[in-house]
């Protein structure tokens, strides 16, 4: 009985996996159609950039719709944690990534990319892209897209009088949250914002920080949300997180702490991976990055100043503190990275 039974389902199944087999070719045609109909021959730019830019919230939606409703194409975001994250993936493929373009790298990460031989020249005119003059921009492989400064973001209500300097921030009996300088920019900042102010005297600064510090997470996003959860009185974030609060939540208690001894600036850069299969595409979208239309997107959804002169900004942009800048080159950066974060690791874990 049980060998009729299986006869039985074997030739059932047959008959059903003809049936499938007959209707899968009759759709076939139709179904390509759709997909050619739908884009799916049209050339691709794949865009390697960190996940809070490619968030619902972050710019990437938009800046892919609109691209693209010109461009005859279509975008692909692959992203990664962080900046640093973005370049070490980059680092690791090699010759074997699918990036035509690279996009959330920051100034301080630009001369390793260049050492490495990861990107191409843009070919663009600098003179012509109006530029701010802050920026004092000549480089011929990267091209700025936004802008901002690292600053120790508080709540007024919970620290009604926050500390005005490094040095007191240190001295202080404050919580602070920090970002990996491995894995993330703004822990990057941090590492070069330690040196700028301490020079030789940076490892005992950061044998000063070491109490204070709640945590050292990987990214900007979970060091954030910590702090908004009250877990520390400080975290390293921008000078234009506050604005942030203000435009979308209306909420005014999140606020920078201005620090005497001025605050590092962070230039965010796209560039034409030196791979990209799509180079002239990928040209044409840092074009479009610089172009006003998504400059005036790129501010009030990735929380940082516009590198294009001109752009009107909402009024929370004009309550933002003006900090000075201080800092290292690219080149000094590069040279000493490694350096300062073994001096970093070596600090916080004795």
């Amino acid at each position: 009985m049980g060998k009729v039974i299986l006869i039985m389902n074997n030739q059932i199944s047959a008959v059903l996996q003809r049936s499938l087999l007959l209707l899968a070719l009759c759709v076939f045609p139709v179904s390509s159609l759709l997909a050619q109909s739908s884009g799916a021959s049209l050339p691709t730019l794949n865009v390697y950039t960190y996940s809070s830019f490619t968030s619902e919230w972050g710019p990437g939606p938009q800046l892919k719709e609109a691209f693209e409703s010109h461009c005859n194409c279509r975008v692909n975001y692959i992203s990664s944690d962080d900046g640093v994250s973005l370049l070490n993936r980059l680092r690791l493929e090699g010759a074997n990534t699918r990036a035509d373009l690279v996009l959330g790298l920051d100034d301080a990460l630009i001369d390793e990319a260049r050492q490495l031989r990861l990107v191409q020249p843009h070919g663009l005119a600098l003179e012509t892209l109006a530029l701010k003059p802050v920026l004092n921009w000549q480089d011929q492989d990267f091209l700025p897209f936004d802008y901002g400064y690292f600053a120790f973001i508080y709540d007024a209500q919970r620290t009604p009088e926050p500390v005005v300097s490094m040095a007191a921030l240190l001295a202080s009996d404050a919580r602070v949250i920090y970002q990996d300088p491995r894995t993330s920019t703004p822990g990057q900042g941090l590492l070069i914002w330690i040196k700028a102010v301490y020079g030789d005297q940076a490892a005992q600064a950061w044998r000063q920080m070491r109490p204070r510090t709640v945590t050292v997470t990987k990214g900007w996003s979970e060091a954030y949300t910590l702090f908004l959860e009250g877990e520390a009185d400080y975290v390293l974030s921008y000078t234009t997180s506050p604005a942030y609060h203000l435009l979308v939540e209306e909420e005014s208690r999140y606020q920078a702490a201005l620090f005497s001894e001025g605050h590092p600036m962070q230039i965010e850069v796209a560039a034409i991976s030196r791979y990209s299969q799509q180079a002239d595409l990928a040209r044409n979208f840092l074009q479009f990055l610089l172009s006003e239309e998504a400059q005036q997107i790129i501010p009030v959804t990735n929380w940082m100043l516009p590198v294009r002169e001109g752009v009107e900004l909402p009024e929370a942009f004009d309550q933002l503190i003006q900090p000075q800048a201080v800092g290292f080159s690219p080149q000094q950066i590069r040279q000493q990275r490694q350096t300062w974060i073994r001096e970093w690791r070596s600090a916080v874990s004795q």
